[in-house]
């Protein structure tokens, strides 16, 4: 990493679970609450004139009520920049208006991924709306409504992003067949469990980001990015100060530049801290 003495960053980007709201231990959920620690040091950043960026594989309608606490939009604001669905969405809010997109046909990868996983579930966005599925996923790891498809009708144009899930599997069991499987031409990364996401080849949150850098007339090394999941190594990387969460999974703390305290322990708060300190 090059030195960052003297260094502000121009644009804060954020991973949302994990990162922002804390894990509900053994629900696969999170709390949908913004620790004051967070929420502070998000003021700050605005307050110095830097951009915050929210960057997630939540789909656009799962992150709006994230800005809505983080009190980021208002009458004398900038509309915000998102960074969605593993960076395949790019919008800006209030109101939703989606600026960027990337779709892919997801039907060969689904198909080979539901050979190894027949009873595996699968979901695609509907915009506005929540997602459609072949079957309803455990309880809150979806937003919105879920309607029932057949996995065929699906897949049948092209898509932005498909979620498959395997309550009966776990987040080893779906990195080893990723691997195996190859799923040559579409991007994948792995969730806190056995859940797969399926976008279009070299889409990622980095290429999100690099969306939005490029239409605010700035680049990477800009950019400060903090997060903790598979889904965040590669803005991990991109950035130019990259930094993961106490609680990451060894390949996430590897890509980073530094590793902050667990989001239990309010981390993104004490990174964001070394670099829009409190006003003494």
């Amino acid at each position: 990493m090059s030195d960052l003495s003297g260094w502000t960053p121009r644009v804060v980007a954020l991973d949302i679970d994990g990162t922002l709201l804390k894990w509900v231990e053994g629900g696969g959920t999170t709390h949908e609450e913004i620790a004051p620690a967070v929420f502070e040091a998000v003021h700050r950043v605005l307050d110095a004139g830097s951009h915050v960026v929210l960057a997630s594989g939540r789909s656009p309608h799962g992150m709006t009520t994230i800005a809505d606490l983080l009190d980021l939009h208002g009458a004398e604001r900038e509309r915000l920049w998102v960074v969605a669905s593993n960076g395949a969405v790019v919008f800006r809010y209030p109101p939703v208006e989606v600026v960027h997109e990337e779709t892919f046909d997801a039907r060969p990868a689904v198909a080979r991924v539901l050979e190894r996983h027949p009873n595996a579930l699968v979901a695609v966005e509907e915009r506005g709306v929540g997602y459609r599925v072949t079957s309803h996923f455990p309880e809150g790891e979806l937003s919105g409504d879920m309607i029932i498809t057949d996995v065929a009708d699906l897949v049948a144009g092209p898509v932005s992003r498909v979620i498959i899930r395997d309550p009966d599997a776990s987040a080893d069991d779906f990195v080893a067949l990723g691997e195996e499987l190859g799923l040559h031409g579409t991007n994948y990364v792995v969730g806190w469990t056995a859940w797969l996401d399926l976008a279009p080849i070299g889409v990622s949150k980095a290429s999100g980001l690099e969306h939005v850098t490029d239409k605010l007339g700035l680049g990477a090394a800009d950019v400060l990015a903090i997060g903790d999941g598979r889904n965040d190594v590669e803005m991990l990387q991109w950035a130019r100060r990259g930094v993961a969460m106490g609680q990451a999974v060894q390949p996430v703390i590897d890509a980073a530049d530094d590793v902050t305290a667990t989001v239990y322990e309010d981390g993104a708060a004490t990174e964001i801290s070394r670099w829009f300190p409190p006003v003494a």
